[in-house]
């Protein structure tokens, strides 16, 4: 309540009162003020950001985490992880809670992809786009390049990419200065199925154990086409296709079939097994892949005039319903590498990168000694320059012998949606080096162009694991245009070599002369039988001549005449039947 004195003026309490009324109508004022001139200044700010947006200019976002400090100690370890004093193939940069860090690159040394790596990941997660931008890479680093284009769809690495708005964004994220380039390019084919320059194998140098693979027969059948390929050796007679092959196995357990008596022979039964494979196996067109004029794998080696590797990609969609065929051919590639190529040893790069795609399929189903070939040959090939990269979906696809092998691993996402996904998801953690990542939870939550890596260094020792945004190809991520294809194959320098196909002298012509000479012995011997027997028949009728019996009417003299006669009849008999039989077998002999 108010008081007053006696003059009737306020007394202090009244004027404190007054005064705190005032301040709080100033305040509520002044407030009133500053929401006005904030609401003004938040129209202001919205019709700027609309217009910005209209004009494709990016609307500044809250502000995130800034992890390109040295105080963040995973940056700072991928940093020195990943420092390396040669050359390089760039993979992307380092993600810290979703967050690119261009500061943190992710590299694998050139040197050291003769070491193999691997490529995993579920279908979908950008496993073909990893193989392409580590083609292009290599290539552009003076190292020629072997792939197959299993889906179709890596044959854009010709055509210059095109440029927008999220390529653009994503190459600011990884800090990638990007610009469109397509890579010098050699498409091939396998036979001529498809679109591309025909690359052939003949069936000796494909080898038994392959084909068994590729023909899906068991270790006894298999057994059985070595020993046949093995005679066709020791005899001289070439196996160039699959005809080669019909011909000798039909010989050999028919009138031929002596020929293996010594080395335990042919069952007819296993024959006809391979026999009824040959055949589906040709129906299905693979009879066009067999034959010559045979790939040299030299041709895998060619640098373009601007000293880039040439990439050479072998169009598999057309036989992608055998793919046992494509993935076992790619096998036979690498042997052939390795038998033709000098040892080099390390080298600062490789003298090819070899990408074997859907890897999984040359693994599936294989034999003990198949899977023995297959491991010693990544084991020994590295010393030839060659380099190994396998792309598959998940890492247990490769054998564990062979897995050892590899030095580089790029992760894409796994799924974990069956008892079967999280085993293998468990499996997969359980070869990754120790790192602060829960990769169990990482890699089934990468994003599509994400994945996590470690690489081999310059030492030999594995880099630091790394969660990475990958960076984008430079060349189109579509498949290159019908017309673009068609002109990249009729001006490739291999096409009038490997073109028209050829038939040169092989087994089927050695058999035919070896059925011919085996019906002429038959038809010899059959004439020397009737021979025999026409002469046995001479002879005895002229001894039936000779012991007749004689007229004893007739005179002494008579008598002694016709015995006489009888006699030099009989004799003349048995001469012209002993020449006969001479004759007929000086003509068999």
């Amino acid at each position: 309540m108010s008081t007053a004195d006696g003059d009737g003026r306020p007394t202090d309490g009244d004027a404190s009162a007054s005064d705190l009324a005032a301040e709080a109508a100033q305040a509520a004022a002044a407030a009133e003020a500053a929401a006005v001139e904030a609401r003004r200044r938040a129209d202001e700010l919205a019709r700027a950001a609309a217009a910005e947006q209209q004009a494709g200019v990016a609307v500044p976002s809250d502000p995130v985490p800034d992890h390109s400090g040295p105080q963040d100690p995973v940056v700072e370890e991928v940093r020195a992880g990943y420092a390396f004093d040669g050359p390089v193939v760039e993979i992307g940069a380092l993600v810290v809670d979703d967050v690119a860090v261009p500061s943190a690159p992710v590299r694998i040394p050139l040197g050291m992809l003769n070491r193999h790596g691997l490529v995993a990941g579920a279908t979908g997660t950008g496993k073909t786009r990893t193989l392409q931008l580590l083609a292009e890479q290599v290539s552009a680093h003076g190292v020629p390049v072997f792939a197959a284009d299993v889906k179709g769809d890596l044959s854009g690495i010709a055509v210059p990419g095109t440029p927008s708005e999220r390529l653009t964004q994503r190459c600011a994220d990884v800090g990638q200065t990007w610009q469109p380039l397509g890579s010098p390019t050699e498409l091939l084919t396998l036979g001529g199925l498809g679109t591309g320059v025909p690359v052939r194998a003949s069936l000796e140098s494909f080898g038994p154990l392959l084909l068994a693979k590729v023909l899906g027969l068991n270790e006894t059948q298999e057994s059985s086409l070595g020993l046949v390929f093995h005679h066709a050796r020791e005899q001289g007679h070439r196996l160039v296709d699959l005809g080669d092959l019909r011909s000798v196995l039909t010989w050999l357990v028919g009138d031929g079939k002596a020929e293996l008596k010594e080395l335990g022979g042919l069952s007819s039964a296993t024959v006809g097994v391979i026999l009824r494979e040959l055949v589906a196996f040709a129906d299905q067109g693979a009879d066009v892949f067999f034959g010559e004029p045979e790939l040299d794998v030299a041709d895998l080696l060619r640098l373009a005039p601007d000293g880039r590797g040439v990439v050479s990609l072998l169009e598999v969609p057309s036989v992608v319903d055998r793919p046992t065929l494509f993935s076992t051919f790619l096998l036979h590639l690498l042997r052939t590498l390795f038998a033709t190529l000098p040892e080099v040893g390390d080298v600062e790069k490789p003298r090819l990168v070899f990408f074997f795609d859907e890897a999984h399929l040359l693994f599936a189903d294989a034999s003990k000694d198949f899977l023995a070939q297959v491991t010693q040959t990544v084991r020994l090939i590295r010393s030839k320059g060659v380099g190994i990269v396998f792309v598959t979906q998940t890492p247990k696809d490769v054998p564990s012998d062979v897995l050892a092998q590899l030095g580089s691993r790029v992760q894409h996402q796994l799924r974990a949606h069956t008892p079967d996904d999280a085993k293998a998801l468990r499996a997969t953690v359980s070869t990754y080096p120790t790192s602060g990542y829960d990769l169990g939870e990482l890699l089934t939550r990468l994003a599509i162009g994400e994945a996590v890596v470690t690489v081999m260094d310059e030492r030999g020792a594995p880099t630091p694991v790394a969660w990475t945004r990958l960076r984008a190809p430079q060349g189109s991520m579509a498949p290159a245009p019908a017309d673009v294809v068609a002109g990249l194959v009729a001006a490739s320098p291999l096409l009038p070599r490997y073109g028209t196909r050829v038939d040169p002298p092989s087994a089927t012509e050695a058999v035919e002369a070896a059925r011919g000479a085996a019906e002429a012995r038959t038809e010899a011997d059959r004439a020397a039988r009737d021979a025999a027997a026409e002469a046995g028949r001479v002879a005895r009728e002229a001894d039936r001549l000779e012991r007749g019996p004689r007229r004893r009417t007739r005179s002494r003299t008579t008598s002694t005449g016709r015995s006489t006669l009888d006699r030099a009849v009989g004799e003349a008999s048995r001469t012209l039947a002993r020449e006969l039989a001479k004759s007929l077998f000086r003509r068999r002999r």
